[in-house]
């Protein structure tokens, strides 16, 4: 995943957690709502690319590995 794309994950779940306390604290459940599910989208986002890193990275490897062996 690329360094831009991470920052942007977590970005999206700090504006997430500040909308969410917001919320809170004006007693705004529309805000504390939309909060949670700003949250949860980049965490998601955040779950989704390590998960396509990962694989790519195992691609690579199985790759590599039978480059190896001939």
């Amino acid at each position: 995943m690329g360094k831009s794309d991470k920052m942007k994950d977590k970005a999206e779940q700090i504006i997430g957690k500040g909308k969410e306390k917001l919320g809170q604290a004006t007693d705004n459940e529309e805000l504390e709502a939309a909060g949670k599910r700003d949250q949860l989208k980049g965490e998601t986002k955040e779950t989704a690319h390590d998960v396509r890193d990962k694989t790519a990275g195992a691609v690579k490897d199985a790759k590599d590995s039978l480059r190896d062996d001939k």
